[in-house]
C-alpha cells in the first residue's frame, strides 16, 4: 500500500509513495529477509525512515529490486550487480558531461553483451534439463512394458488395499547420483567428447 509520510530527515518535507520494507517486499515478491540481504549488501539504500524508525523505501528502490531479481537467475554476483546498478544510477544523472555518458554507454552495452552470454549459457542448461525430464518419462514408460502392476512395478501386483512402494531398484542408484557412466547425461558426454 502506498502512503504518504513526512520525511523525518527533512521535518517540512513529505514524501509521496514511501513504502516501508513489508511493502516493497510484496510488491517486487522476495521475502523481507532478501531485501534486508540487499539492503546490508549495498545494493538498496532506503530514502527515510519513519518516526518509528522503520525503513521507508521509494519507487526507485523497487525498481532496483526488479532490476536485481531479473539478475539473478542469470548468475550475476552481487559485485556485478551492484556495478551494473553504479552504471545505470550514473547515466540517470542530468548533469553528466557527454564525454562520461559515452563512456557509461559503453560499459552498459559490455553488460548487455555478458547478460546475453549468460542467458545463452541458462538455456543450454536448460535444455540439457528438458532432455534428462523426457529420458526419465520414457524410462518410466519403458518400465511399464510387461508390468502386472497398473503403477508400474515389474512383478509387483498391489494388493486390493495396499499402495504399491517403489522397490529399491527402482530408486537412483549411488552411482547414478554422483554421475556414474551409464546415465543418460553421460552418454550424451561421451558422444559429445567424440
Amino acid at each position: 500500500m502506498s502512503t504518504i509520510r513526512r520525511d523525518e530527515s527533512h521535518p517540512g518535507l513529505i514524501r509521496r509513495n514511501a513504502l516501508q520494507i513489508g511493502e516493497v517486499a510484496e510488491r517486487v515478491g522476495l521475502s523481507l529477509r532478501t531485501v534486508r540481504y540487499y539492503e546490508e549488501a549495498g545494493l538498496l539504500v532506503p530514502t527515510g525512515r519513519t518516526p518509528g524508525g522503520f525503513r521507508l523505501y521509494d519507487d526507485d528502490a523497487v525498481d532496483r529490486l526488479l532490476l536485481i531479481k531479473k539478475m539473478k537467475p542469470l548468475g550475476f554476483t552481487l559485485e556485478e550487480m551492484r556495478s551494473l546498478l553504479t552504471v545505470r544510477d550514473e547515466l540517470a544523472d542530468p548533469g553528466l558531461t557527454a564525454q562520461r555518458r559515452v563512456e557509461l554507454r559503453e560499459r552498459l552495452r559490455t553488460w548487455a553483451v555478458l547478460a546475453e552470454q549468460k542467458l545463452a549459457a541458462l538455456r543450454e542448461q536448460a535444455g540439457v534439463a528438458e532432455d534428462f525430464v523426457v529420458g526419465l518419462h520414457g524410462d518410466v514408460e519403458r518400465s511399464r512394458a510387461g508390468s502386472d502392476d497398473p503403477h508400474g512395478q515389474p512383478g509387483q501386483s498391489a494388493q486390493p488395499g495396499q499402495s504399491a512402494q517403489p522397490s529399491q531398484s527402482a530408486q537412483p542408484s549411488q552411482s547414478a547420483q554422483q554421475g556414474q557412466p551409464g546415465g543418460r547425461q553421460n552418454q550424451a558426454d561421451d558422444q559429445q567428447a567424440r
